[in-house]
């Protein structure tokens, strides 16, 4: 009964599965799977299963093959005429959500969008020391006790010394008998990243705009953290001015001064030197940003990213969240880049229609 449970748990899985691939763009553009976002699980909506179950009719109602009944007779109740006021008796459909750990949740995305698999750039990691068991010994803690091992010597002595009674088949260890797990300490190395998020928080970045980069934002975390035993973020908002900030007054922040983004690159790239040196750590940066910035400040940025960012990061992305406060012009002078630097992605996202695209445009370099 238990095999026939799981297996049939198991291809409720799958079923779950193919629903959010098929479905995917959908729930993504409408932010539905970061909803409940947990620990280690995301429930996801699926109006579309239902849980199978018996639905009995009325009692002494009749059915299909019983009683009197003419030629296109409605096997159902009487209808009304759709006037009525509010019931008050539960409704017969209802929407599941069903969980997917983050692991899952990653793997669809990258079948979904063909995405390949990430390859560290560093060698460096960080070394962790971890407990293996690697064999027995006759002294340690009663936690660790072997009892297969135990019980085996225990009943050998006792064969061996005739005291063994079949029929009574008591089998007393003594302290000869007992048998511990031994373990080592083993190094073992870690891929570390670390992900920077900087945003523009002046007036022209309306709310809906700060929502298309917290969807964004989510699966790109899903994707590189499926690559990687450790993961950080950072998180940075300007407008003329730069500062770190934690998650979620990166996404409730609003400004209403004017915009200079080479504030963020410059504080983006203090943090990399103090925190995250490349020789160890796998470094992402992602801005978002309407395109707009201070005319003067352009050729600046360009510098800092040419000269700084770029040769210490794994990868640069780039996201014009479309506004109609904005210029949009930055967006050029970055993909101008591009032929030049392979680890620079840049990314028109004009609504959340085209947040699936543009995750696809981000991580399909495998870096």
């Amino acid at each position: 009964m238990g095999q026939k449970i799981e297996r049939d748990h198991q291809r409720f899985r799958k079923l779950v599965r193919g629903k959010v691939k098929s479905n995917l763009s959908k729930y993504i553009s409408r932010g539905e799977m970061i909803g409940k976002k947990g620990k280690d699980l995301v429930s996801i909506p699926l109006p579309q299963i239902e849980v199978p179950q018996f639905r009995y009719g009325n009692k002494g109602a009749g059915g299909a093959g019983q009683g009197d009944g003419e030629v296109g007779q409605s096997l159902g109740g009487p209808k009304g005429d759709g006037k009525g006021k509010a019931g008050d008796q539960p409704g017969g459909g209802h929407i599941q959500e069903v969980e997917l750990t983050m692991e899952e949740l990653a793997s669809i995305l990258g079948e979904e969008l063909a995405l390949p698999r990430i390859l560290p750039r560093g060698k460096k990691n960080i070394v962790t020391t971890r407990d293996k068991y690697t064999g027995v010994r006759q002294a340690g803690p009663e936690s660790l006790r072997h009892f297969k091992r135990t019980f085996k010597r225990a009943l050998k002595r006792q064969i061996a010394a005739g005291i063994y009674n079949p029929e009574k088949p008591i089998v007393i260890p003594v302290r000869e008998d007992k048998q511990y797990r031994s373990w080592k300490e083993v190094q073992q190395p870690q891929s570390v990243a670390v992900i920077i998020y900087m945003m523009d928080v002046s007036g022209s970045m309306t709310d809906e705009q700060k929502e298309i980069v917290r969807i964004e934002a989510f699966w790109i975390d899903t994707w590189i953290k499926a690559h990687y035993q450790g993961i950080e973020n950072v998180y940075i908002i300007h407008d003329a001015v730069a500062q770190e900030v934690d998650e979620n007054t990166f996404y409730h922040t609003r400004e209403s001064g004017g915009t200079k983004i080479s504030s963020a690159y410059e504080l983006a790239n203090k943090i990399i030197d103090a925190r995250y040196p490349p020789d160890q750590w796998n470094v992402y940066a992602f801005h978002f940003s309407d395109g707009d910035n201070w005319g003067d400040d352009i050729p600046h940025c360009i510098e800092i990213l040419q000269e700084k960012l770029l040769p210490k990061v794994n990868l640069f992305g780039y996201g014009q969240v479309e506004s109609p406060y904005g210029s949009g012009e930055f967006y050029d002078y970055v993909h101008e880049l591009l032929n030049e630097k392979p680890n620079v992605v840049a990314s028109r996202i004009p609504d959340r229609d085209a947040i699936l695209n543009s995750i696809k445009e981000f991580l399909g370099t495998g870096r």
